[in-house]
């Protein structure tokens, strides 16, 4: 029976009680992974090392690669990640990183595209085999492992939790990205490939991007100098730090997880604010 509610009542708000079944009602275990197969390349080191080691943390079995194998690889509840030698730039070696994963642990539910990066190259000088390399490793490389990826997560039963695909991108993507030219352009086209993949696998299968900003690791100083450079940089930031690989890796969590089901074909930026226009400095010196 309708319920009449007269002017300025509010109608009362579900409950659990009232509505057990609610798709729009999410708990913590749905950031669980407990069961889940997760694949993340160049999961031995640096950034994808860390969401490698959060994603085992987080229940799920995990699989990476490299192109060696490292002294050791991440672990959790007794499980260590699984691993392949791999050059994802090979589009053979790509598919039977995949192939494999699904081997072990009987499926894959979530790529992470981490593997990526560039050292600095001025554009003028740059040997067409350099930039050749650098837009294979950054935007033809995620397409492989998607595609093969995407090959075994359509075959999921209907009514299961899509498929995940996150692609790891950068603002040199979106901004000019002078040093690391071919590295910008490689990431802008990933971006573009994230639209595209959303639409020709849906609904099976999601595909996502993370925008992502200055990131704090290991290796930080051969990016921006000593200890007073990196804080100099950092203060350039709105949030007043660098990113840190937990940060990515918690953004993988939730694009993989069912509570971003109606994230697809798009990107998250993780950037802190972003970084101050130079204008303003320049505008007011002061």
């Amino acid at each position: 029976m309708a319920t009449t509610l007269v002017s300025g009542e509010r109608a009362p708000v579900a409950s659990a009680a009232m509505s057990p079944a609610d798709p729009t009602r999410h708990d913590a275990t749905e950031l669980d992974f407990d069961g889940k197969v997760v694949l993340v390349t160049g999961g031995t080191k640096g950034i994808g090392r860390v969401i490698a080691q959060r994603f085992m943390d987080w229940g799920a079995q995990v699989m990476t690669c490299g192109r060696s194998e490292p002294d050791d690889l991440p672990t959790a509840g007794g499980r260590t990640a699984g691993f392949m030698a791999a050059d994802v730039r090979d589009p053979d070696q790509a598919a039977e990183l995949v192939d494999s994963t699904v081997e072990r642990f009987g499926g894959i539910d979530a790529v992470v595209n981490n593997a990526g990066g560039a050292p600095p190259a001025d554009a003028a000088t740059a040997s067409p085999r350099f930039s050749e390399s650098i837009v294979r490793l950054n935007l033809l490389a995620p397409l492989h492992v998607a595609q093969r990826a995407n090959h075994h997560m359509q075959q999921r039963p209907d009514g299961s939790d899509a498929g995940v695909i996150v692609n790891i991108a950068s603002v040199s993507a979106v901004r000019p990205s002078p040093g690391t030219a071919a590295y910008g352009a490689a990431k802008a086209g990933l971006l573009s490939l994230t639209q595209s993949l959303a639409v020709e696998w849906a609904p099976k299968v999601r595909v996502t991007a993370i925008i992502a900003g200055l990131i704090e690791t290991e290796q930080a100083h051969l990016h921006y100098g000593d200890d007073a450079s990196i804080a100099r940089v950092a203060a350039t930031v709105p949030a007043g730090r660098l990113g840190t690989p937990e940060d990515l890796a918690q953004a993988c969590r939730w694009l993989a997880s069912p509570l971003s089901s109606y994230v697809s074909g798009t990107a998250i930026w993780l950037h802190g604010g972003g970084e101050r226009p130079a204008f303003l400095d320049a505008a007011d010196p002061t």
